[in-house]
């Protein structure tokens, strides 16, 4: 059942479109943020998944990554691929500064979480760079995880976690690269997270090295476990 913060939360948002008539993030069609058409269009994750990194993997158990170098956190999930609509309305959150998208993104993870039956004492995103902050004025990730954590009742611990190295952006980088890049970029902060059951939250995972990054520093800072959920999984 809803928190009433969370449904404050939500009348606000939805109060903007009063102001300004809502697109649908994935289409551009009118009169919603989230039309049935880009539903219809998502292309969901195949039932064979690695049991710890969660991406698609044609055999029971976990993929060649995890076996190799089991990652940090204990699991991760996406909703979806990062294709089609999903990708579109992910790009306008992202780039183009459709925020209200991150209220109607968090609904699909939500349900995702409860459907895993994930226990957890506080949501946190994945924190952006100072340079790239500025730049983009809002972390995308936040935008997300915030109603995600006021749906499921959890603080949204945006200072449990800090980027305290600027690093360069993961695209184009191969997966040792990419674990390279962002290896000690994060801090966990102590004093919030000490003790607790964390779920770290990002818009997009590629090779989960960001998110194995960020995991290390909550456990380095006290955290009891760390899960993951991501809205898309990018090839």
């Amino acid at each position: 059942m809803p928190q009433p913060a969370y449904n404050l939360y939500r009348w606000l948002w939805g109060s903007l479109d009063l102001l300004f008539p809502p697109t649908c993030g994935g289409c551009g069609q009118q009169g919603s943020l989230w039309c049935g058409d880009c539903q219809q269009k998502v292309k969901f994750l195949k039932s064979s998944l690695c049991r710890i990194c969660g991406q698609p993997w044609d055999y029971p158990g976990l993929c060649a990554n995890c076996a190799r170098s089991k990652p940090d956190f204990k699991e991760l999930r996406s909703w979806a691929l990062y294709e089609g609509p999903v990708r579109e309305a992910i790009r306008n959150l992202k780039y183009r500064r459709n925020m209200s998208l991150g209220i109607v993104l968090s609904q699909p993870l939500y349900e995702l979480f409860i459907e895993l039956g994930w226990q957890t004492d506080a949501v946190i995103p994945v924190p952006l760079g100072v340079a790239r902050l500025k730049e983009r004025g809002y972390n995308q990730a936040t935008l997300i995880a915030k109603p995600l954590a006021l749906r499921i009742g959890k603080p949204c611990l945006i200072n449990g976690l800090s980027r305290v190295r600027e690093t360069r952006t993961q695209i184009g980088l191969s997966h040792i690269q990419r674990r390279e890049n962002v290896e000690g970029a994060f801090q966990g902060l102590e004093q919030y997270v000490s003790g607790l059951q964390i779920l770290v939250l990002d818009d997009v995972a590629t090779s989960s090295a960001t998110l194995n990054s960020c995991a290390r520093a909550l456990l380095d800072a006290g955290s009891k476990e760390v899960k993951c959920l991501t809205l898309a999984r990018a090839n």
